[in-house]
């Protein structure tokens, strides 16, 4: 699961002009909040699976998981197919462009950055967009 060497852009229909920090609520981590909490403390330092396992409903906002019930817990989240990264809050909402290096590892960048801009013209990247948030 994941990919390589790709850029997944904004969707057509995101309405932010800049990589937008997503909003906390008081009931707990978002999904939202939980990935850019991930991606923007460690560039680089995940892969698409463990961005997906730590904001699921079972993991995210859980402190103390040791590494058996993890292994459990991904076990159960990935025995159904998941919808990718490219179903983020984040490149669909809040304006951030996934950039996919040849490990699978994730950086952010903001749809207003220069480096943005750079990724989304690379034709060594295989080219993606997130997904739609409307049908229309």
């Amino acid at each position: 699961m994941g990919y390589e060497n790709t850029f997944i852009a904004v969707a057509t229909d995101c309405r932010a002009t800049t990589g937008e920090v997503p909003p906390e609520r008081a009931a707990g981590p978002t999904v939202a909040g939980t990935q850019y909490a991930m991606l923007a403390a460690r560039p680089g330092g995940w892969t698409q699976e463990e961005v997906l396992l730590a904001s699921s409903p079972a993991v995210r906002g859980r402190t103390g998981v040791d590494d058996d019930e993890l292994a459990r817990l991904r076990e159960e989240y990935f025995a159904q197919p998941r919808a990718c990264l490219r179903a983020s809050p984040l490149p669909k909402t809040y304006g951030w462009g996934l950039h996919y290096d040849a490990e699978g590892r994730i950086t952010l960048h903001a749809v207003d950055s220069p480096e943005y801009a750079r990724l989304a013209g690379d034709p060594a990247l295989t080219q993606l967009r997130a997904m739609r948030s409307s049908r229309g």
